[in-house]
């Protein structure tokens, strides 16, 4: 039975949005798969990991009968990547086998029952929606997803902290040694709630949302939320837990600041940075009234010194600093400037873009 002919591209479009959620090696064999679901002339595509679902459409099923398969996605992805551009490509069920023909090419890939794959359930109803252009969620995702923990027992860090808050909705990410914040006003008024997306889901957003004004719609349930753009409808669990309050950690009226080119310290970080180890990135600040010292060695005796002018007529001190948080956030950054404000040296320091209130950045400093 024919599934789908259609060219290569049609076929590799919805398969590439699905299939970044699947792991190469996976603990139940069939989430290596994909559910290919045909009803009539419309092919839906959906992958899982048991804890986030996407699926997707496309109208390129070849007549009015109805089928379902799973397939190994990665498998059927690389075959068809690999293909010309130009190619027609069919896909056919043939004995159990879902079977890949273009051009003089054929391909016979196994399947397994489309009844024993694990479809996401999802609640009868979802208590609360939001609607945003696609690139105003993406920015406000970007602007701190890499401040977000990685295997970090306190499964809360794990992930990015989704407020909505009168007409506000924030975004902050942690791993207790340094916090992202970013807000975005709207024009829509939301009751308090908030909600801590896992990692996994948020990279996944950036990958597939564009930066366009087509809506995104945010739908919330007590443990998932969804995201429905284009053809895509995104499913994931939320992380149970309490995020910790950030806006204790965020400083406030600190008397020492200046504002410096973000390409210039980010050029001159980067090359401290080379005389420290993976092992340790600890580099030293030494401000003075117009100077910004840099410094980092390492086990070898080698010694980097990069000296930055400013405006700052303040009081000198010196701050140690692990150089990859603070790569992180100018590497991601876009503007022009940033505005840095310091206590002491032993205070963490907050990182702002001038004249925007709507991102902080915190660090906690490091004792070199």
């Amino acid at each position: 039975m024919q599934l789908v002919k259609t060219g290569r591209d049609e076929i590799l479009r919805p398969l590439q949005t699905v299939s970044g959620i699947v792991e190469r090696r996976q603990t139940l064999p069939i989430l290596a798969n994909i559910l290919i679901r045909k009803q009539g002339n419309d092919i839906s595509f959906l992958s899982t990991d048991t804890e986030i679902q996407i699926v997707t459409h496309a109208p390129i099923g070849t007549d009015e009968e109805d089928a379902t398969t799973t397939v190994a996605a990665r498998k059927l992805q690389d075959i068809l990547r690999t293909l010309p551009d130009a190619t027609d490509v069919a896909l056919s069920l043939n004995d159990k086998k879902l079977v890949v023909s273009a051009g003089r090419s054929r391909f016979s890939l196994q399947t397994l029952p489309a009844e024993d794959f694990p479809v996401v359930s999802q609640p009868a109803g979802f208590d609360a929606s939001v609607t945003l252009p696609q690139k105003d969620l993406k920015n406000l995702l970007g602007m701190v997803y890499f401040a977000m923990a990685q295997q970090d027992i306190r499964y809360y860090l794990n992930g990015l902290l989704l407020q909505l808050d009168g007409k506000n909705i924030n975004a902050v990410a942690t791993d207790g040694h340094r916090l992202a914040f970013c807000t975005l006003e709207t024009s829509q008024e939301y009751e308090k709630r908030d909600l801590i997306i896992p990692r996994k889901t948020v990279i996944e957003l950036l990958r597939l949302l564009e930066e366009n004004d087509e809506t995104v719609r945010i739908d919330f349930a007590q443990t998932q939320i969804r995201f429905v753009f284009g053809s895509v409808e995104f499913v994931s669990k939320l992380v149970e837990g309490k995020f910790p309050d950030y806006t204790r950690v965020i400083p406030k009226n600190y008397s020492n600041r200046f504002v410096i080119s973000r390409e210039a310290l980010l050029r001159s970080l980067q090359r401290a940075a080379i005389m420290t180890t993976d092992k340790y990135k600890g580099i030293r600040c030494i401000l003075a009234p117009d100077s910004l010292k840099i410094t980092s060695t390492n086990a070898d005796q080698e010694e980097a010194l990069e000296e930055l002018e400013i405006d700052f007529n303040g009081d000198g001190f010196e701050i140690g600093f692990n150089v990859t948080y603070l790569l992180d956030v100018l590497g991601n950054l876009k503007n022009d400037n940033m505005q840095i404000e310091l206590a002491d040296g032993n205070s963490s320091v907050l990182m702002t873009i001038p004249e925007n209130s709507s991102f902080k950045y915190v660090v906690m400093p490091m004792r070199i």
